[in-house]
């Protein structure tokens, strides 16, 4: 029977399905694997495939020593892993595309609100008894209806936001490919007939009133948002990712934020998660969130089961239903 390796459960359906097709290991000491204690358990050749989380780092040195025929990652991205490095092996990697579109759009359109209206602010005031009466000068915050929301990227995490951007008023703005450009392919535009705009990155920073981050990490886009970025952003803008944490210095946007360079952010990820860049908790003008983007029961279920359907076919040596590399086997 083959074996998967599981670096920590999924939710069901997952794991029934791993276990009616293969021996799955997901005992107390594998979930607790670090960096090490994986590279160990990929090169001892007792399992065919890893079932991966986010956190579990797949570098070409690792990689170099994996005896696998795959790995299914339970993320739509696929950056902790080499897949160049993953594709000379041989290894197919697979991922979970399409499920968390619409869950992670409302958790950009949440972060917008909450920190636009100062609402974790609000709610903290309440609890802590201070709330005395209304006033006119209480907890004023910013307009969302009527102002400019500015994607960085054009996928579809991004288009499900415009989506609801426009049903609030908004004016859409989007860049395709940060900090560069690319042709729109008409499909992409049909459904907003005119209503959203194609600027330029350059365009995009310094216009938006809301800059949402929906790109994938790369080198590229890897702290795409810097101090000069920041700095060519309106005094009265907020920052949104819910992309990857590094698509952002967040040493450079703890200084903004504290010296009033832009005027909040809503986070969703970090450059070091867990972990915060010191400071950042500190500031009002924030909202964070610890990467729940895709975390509805339904959302959480389904990409359950396209990461252990991957594994399975992995597993039984025929190509996964959304292998991210499928040339890795193009010769088998």
């Amino acid at each position: 029977m083959t074996r998967i390796l599981v670096t920590l459960p999924i939710p069901e359906p997952g794991m029934e399905i791993l276990r009616r097709a293969a021996d799955v290991d997901v005992d107390v000491d594998v979930i607790a694997l670090d960096h090490v204690a994986l590279a160990e358990r990929c090169a001892s050749g007792d399992y065919d495939v890893v079932v991966a989380q986010l956190r579990d780092r797949f570098d070409s040195a690792l990689l170099a020593g994996a005896r696998l025929r795959g790995i299914s990652n339970y993320a739509v991205g696929v950056d902790n892993i080499d897949v160049g490095a993953a594709t000379v092996r041989g290894i197919v990697v697979g991922n979970t595309p399409g499920v968390l579109t619409d869950s992670t759009a409302d958790i950009a359109l949440l972060l917008m609100l909450a920190t636009a209206r100062r609402a974790l602010e609000a709610d903290r005031t309440v609890r802590a008894g201070e709330f005395t009466g209304w006033a006119p000068d209480l907890m004023l915050g910013t307009d969302v209806s009527g102002r400019v929301l500015g994607l960085a990227g054009f996928g579809r995490i991004a288009r499900a936001t415009a989506r609801r951007a426009l049903g609030f008023g908004m004016t859409v703005r989007f860049c395709p490919r940060p900090p560069s450009d690319r042709p729109v392919d008409d499909a992409e535009l049909d459904e907003f007939g005119g209503r959203v705009e194609h600027v330029s990155w350059d365009e995009l920073v310094a216009t938006s009133d809301f800059l949402s981050l929906h790109v994938p990490l790369t080198e590229a886009t890897y702290h795409l948002v810097d101090a000069r970025v920041l700095g060519a952003m309106k005094t009265s803008a907020i920052l949104v990712n819910t992309a990857r944490g590094p698509v952002v210095d967040e040493s450079a946007l703890v200084e903004a934020l504290r010296d009033g360079v832009i005027a909040g952010a809503g986070l969703d990820v970090y450059e070091d998660e867990p972990a915060t860049a010191p400071g950042l908790s500190e500031l009002a003008n924030t909202v964070l969130l610890p990467h729940v983007g895709s975390a509805t029961v339904s959302v959480r279920s389904e990409m359950a089961r396209l990461c252990a359907e991957n594994a399975v076919a992995m597993a039984a040596g025929t190509m996964p239903p959304h292998a991210v590399n499928p040339e890795a086997w193009a010769d088998l």
